[in-house]
């Protein structure tokens, strides 16, 4: 019988990486001195997370998708995505400006032998004061004008910053143009892809002097151009009750801020359920099986599990994620 699921991270090395991973999220194992990302939950080629407990232990998620099947992911969502779990975790600490970039959709990734695209969501779990982030841009755009600006160096001119701190959720869908700040640490909820298109890298060299590649051409056919009124989720948290952050056929994410015993039906749902803990401490139980959730640990629901319990030990707040 399948049960709640935790896996070993899997931490990145990057550029603009810093130390909040280690300090602020009890992963404090990473090994690296810059650790930008740490991926939760992945089943990404060559990146695929390891089940961490429980006699499924050492097994891959996409090797405990072939096995279970519907039972893990739920019949509607196997259906779609047989060969590859369909959602990637990750953790960011952005210690300096990520770059400027775009991810491509569906059809554009398919044009190009990429396989899914990239829409994905930010919630902010720690911010420096003053720390921003770009998500789209701050006037009505067209390829023209974005190239004129682009040609001129004064991207940064036409571009939407925004301050950001804990507890703010960005929605990101593939083709909008955006970037992470400095003193930004974050959970990243993605449609499973690696596939970044670089604009722009703030004219930063790598290890032996060189610049970043830049994908100008391959982004340009990937920025959506269409305007949008706020960038920012608006959400309203009660506690005890769930808060919809995002809502897309990629994945729906609530926010549950609780402070007592909640139970969770999950039996007309049909998919998966993860929990990402981003403040306080928890268990987890389903039946005789009981997992501990602290702040920066992943725990997948097999779909196979209808009634959860969760029981805070703290006042707590959890991403509920799942594809709807």
């Amino acid at each position: 019988m399948l049960y709640p699921l935790k896996f070993k991270p899997i931490f990145k090395e990057k550029i603009w990486g810093g130390q909040k991973i280690k300090t602020s999220l009890n992963l404090d194992f990473s090994p690296l001195p810059n650790c930008g990302e740490a991926w939760a939950l992945s089943g990404v080629s060559g990146s695929q997370t390891v089940v961490a407990n429980g006699f499924l232990e050492g097994n891959d998620l996409n090797e405990i998708l072939e096995i279970y099947m519907d039972e893990l992911v739920g019949e509607r969502v196997y259906e779609k995505y047989p060969a590859e779990f369909p959602i990637l975790i990750k953790f960011i600490d952005a210690n300096d400006w990520l770059s400027i970039q775009v991810h491509p959709d569906d059809a554009l990734a398919a044009r190009r032998n990429l396989g899914g695209g990239k829409t994905e969501m930010w919630y902010i779990l720690d911010a420096d004061p003053d720390a921003e982030l770009i998500s789209g841009f701050n006037r009505t755009m067209n390829h023209a004008t974005y190239l004129e600006y682009f040609g001129q160096n004064r991207l940064k001119e036409i571009l939407n910053f925004e301050k950001v701190q804990k507890g703010d959720s960005f929605f990101i869908p593939s083709g909008r143009v955006h970037a992470l700040g400095p003193g930004i640490l974050l959970a990243e909820i993605q449609q499973t892809s690696d596939t970044t298109y670089r604009i722009y890298d703030w004219d930063r060299v790598d290890a032996d002097g060189k610049p970043r590649e830049l994908h100008t051409d391959l982004a340009l056919e990937a920025i959506d151009f269409s305007p949008v009124d706020s960038y920012r989720t608006n959400y309203k948290t009660v506690v005890n009750k769930p808060a919809t952050l995002a809502d897309c056929p990629y994945f729906t994410t609530n926010l549950l801020d609780i402070s007592r015993e909640t139970g969770k039906d999950y039996s007309s749902l049909d998919s998966f359920v993860i929990y990402i803990c981003v403040e306080g401490e928890a268990e987890i139980r389903t039946g005789d099986e009981i997992v501990s959730l602290t702040t920066g640990e992943v725990i997948l629901i097999p779909a196979v599990i209808e009634q959860v319990s969760i029981f805070p030990f703290v006042k707590s707040k959890i991403l509920e994620v799942y594809i709807f």
